[in-house]
């Protein structure tokens, strides 16, 4: 291009330049200052992408953040900067935090100057902000935990998953017991902390500004904190006769008087069932000294809303957590989501999109956007899963296109932000079901039983029946060739889980790519049944499944089917082993009536809302949604 000399285009000159030299030979930066400097960083890829990352960081961490309308403070002296603008809750709330720092005795004063004691570590602290859903301000004095050591033991507090949770709140209808919610105050410091940390306290510390503190209990952003805090309440639990689960080590369970009462934890939020949920947090806070907030009936747990309807039903769903997405949607986009009545349009293919890639900053919000989509489908909104399935897979490089597409799953929720799970116990009726006749004892599978778990708790309580609906959409995928796999689990007439997934292996047909979603729903519904039976839960004999593939119906229920297509042999004789075992009946039911189609593919409004309605936008008896129309 003219701008290389005659020196520089001798071979030997060439070889012994850099990759670097050569850039900046091409494109005339040799002479231009800062060049030297730039050139050792950059002849070492690795810390040049980690400057570039660490540039990205900054960037993010200096840019405003919201929360519920409210402006979030980055440190303690930004705090102070926002509470001369408007009024004083973020002091307050700073304020508040460094009294109950004091009352659990969470420091050790070792004076103004003082030296580190041997064996310890010098490490810095800092304050975390937020706002609640009721619009309190929270202040958090948080350790940094990078600067120790990493310790050789678990390090983390157990959760429930959400699927837990969803089971225990049935139960609670199901036997007629109270449900409470109640967050632990402070948990972490219910705890002492193993490690050998300290700091210098700063101005926010008021008289002990200048002070070396030693931390004493399990201060947040300690490496072993979370640990600590669960062998705290996993010791109180115990103590007062609860067990945990050994399907889900952090629902507790306890007989009382001819029933199981029940406490999911997810760190410290409780979720508690039983006949008085009151005594229980009695004993907690008198006994073990827990400082209770938020104690009562269940209203607001884990980003999802609780209420009753007009007839009594308890629903789920998570309209503070949507409107929370929509406010954050305006504030990026300076306007709300055009409306829509289905996630993505039917048929749509975002893999063959090819507009242009996204800047850096969008690329962020792009995945913020996913990531808080993905929470909203964990917490009841299974009509989006599909869609936000397909979309996460662009999260590393997005297009100007597959963005379009997230806002549109935005302007979906916004119309249709009734969506509410609601918590039927009643079972279903299959009576008008024909009874399979078929013969398995000379079979290939000879008299196979179901595995069941010989260490579970006796069975207490009202009868439970699960209920399953697959559906596969095959070349879901156009670019991988690959189908996904759509599964609606309910248990009695309540949704409890749900599944949409690309399949691990490509199809060339419908009926493989149906069998291996029969195959994964079988493995699901057998999870749940030895779920519930560790819960100590009566279920009936057998689990109901229904696809809308007749042929692989047919294979499934006859004793005798041959499989012609060897290469989905595994997922044939897995469906089938748990129909000869009695594990399953597997039904056909047409396609136009099968939920699963929801989370399988990308459909439209009139095509689905017929299954939709009674799942999540119907108040009563769903016997109305067909009367009605």
């Amino acid at each position: 291009n003219g701008r290389i000399t005659t020196e520089h285009l001798s071979v030997a000159s060439l070889r012994d330049r850099s990759p670097c030299d050569l850039y900046a030979m091409e494109n005339g930066l040799l002479d231009l200052p800062g060049w030297k400097r730039f050139k050792k960083a950059a002849t070492r890829q690795k810390k040049l992408f980690r400057m570039a990352n660490q540039a990205k960081l900054s960037s993010f961490r200096h840019s405003t953040k919201y929360m519920f309308g409210y402006e979030i403070p980055k440190n303690y002296f930004h705090a102070l900067l926002l509470d001369k603008k408007n009024v004083t809750k973020w002091i307050d709330s700073i304020q508040l935090e460094i009294v109950q720092l004091h009352e659990y005795s969470t420091f050790k004063d070792q004076g103004l100057g003082a030296t580190i004691p041997d064996g310890y570590r010098k490490i810095t602290v800092h304050f975390v902000f937020a706002v609640k859903h009721d619009g309190r301000h929270k202040a958090r004095l948080v350790a940094g935990g990078h600067l120790t050591l990493v310790p050789l033991d678990s390090v983390y507090s157990g959760v429930v998953s959400l699927r837990g949770l969803r089971i225990v709140i049935f139960l609670s209808e199901l036997n007629d017991m109270s449900l409470w919610s109640t967050d632990v105050g402070n948990a972490y410091l219910e705890s002492t902390t193993q490690e050998l940390v300290c700091f210098t306290a700063g101005p926010e510390f008021g008289e002990l500004a200048g002070h070396l503190l030693i931390i004493v209990k399990a201060l947040y952003g300690l490496r072993s904190s979370g640990q600590r805090w669960h062998d705290r309440l996993y010791d109180a639990l115990r103590d007062i006769g609860f067990t945990p689960s050994k399907a889900e080590a952090d629902i507790w369970f306890k007989e009382v008087n001819g029933i199981y009462e029940y406490i999911a934890v997810y760190v410290d939020d409780l979720a508690i069932v039983s006949r008085d949920p009151k005594s229980i947090v009695d004993i907690l806070e008198n006994r073990y000294k827990f400082k209770f907030k938020g104690t009562g009936e269940i209203s607001y747990h884990l980003g999802m809303d609780f209420f009753r309807d007009e007839d009594g039903t308890l629903c789920m769903a998570p309209k503070k957590y949507i409107s929370k997405m929509l406010q954050n949607y305006e504030r990026i986009y300076g306007g709300k989501p055009h409306l829509a009545t289905s996630p993505i349009e039917k048929g749509d293919n975002p893999e063959l999109d090819t507009s242009d890639f996204l800047g850096d900053d969008q690329i962020q919000i792009y995945q913020s956007l996913i990531g808080a989509l993905q929470w909203a489908v964990s917490i009841g909104r299974f009509d989006i899963q599909t869609a936000v399935m397909t979309m996460s897979a662009f999260r590393a490089v997005p297009r100007i296109g597959h963005l379009d597409r997230v806002k549109r799953i935005f302007g979906y929720l916004a119309k249709m932000n009734e969506g509410t799970i609601r918590v039927r116990t009643e079972i279903p009726d299959y009576s008008d079901l024909p009874v399979p006749q078929y013969d398995w004892s000379r079979s290939v599978y000879g008299d196979t039983t179901e595995e069941v778990p010989l260490d579970a708790p006796k069975p207490l309580g009202k009868l439970v029946r699960f209920t399953h609906y697959v559906d596969a959409n095959l070349m879901h995928d156009v670019l991988s060739g690959k189908s996904v796999t759509g599964i609606l689990h309910i248990v009695n007439q309540t949704p409890i889980d749900w599944y949409s997934k690309k399949q691990a292996t490509v199809e060339t047909a419908t009926y493989g790519s149906e069998f291996v979603a029969a195959r994964t729903c079988v493995e699901h519904a057998i999870d749940l049944r030895n779920t519930f039976r560790y819960l100590g839960v009566p279920i009936e004999e057998c689990n109901y499944m229904f696809g809308d593939n007749k042929s692989v119906v047919d294979s499934s229920i006859t004793p005798y089917a041959t499989l012609n297509k060897r290469h989905t042999i595994l997922s044939f004789h897995r469906v089938r082993q748990a129909i000869a075992a009695g594990v399953i009946k597997f039904y056909h039911v047409p396609g136009q009536e099968n939920p699963a189609d929801v989370l399988s593919k990308h459909w439209g409004y009139s095509q689905v809302w017929e299954l939709l309605r009674p799942l999540l936008f119907w108040h009563g008896d769903t016997s109305g949604c067909i009367d009605d129309g």
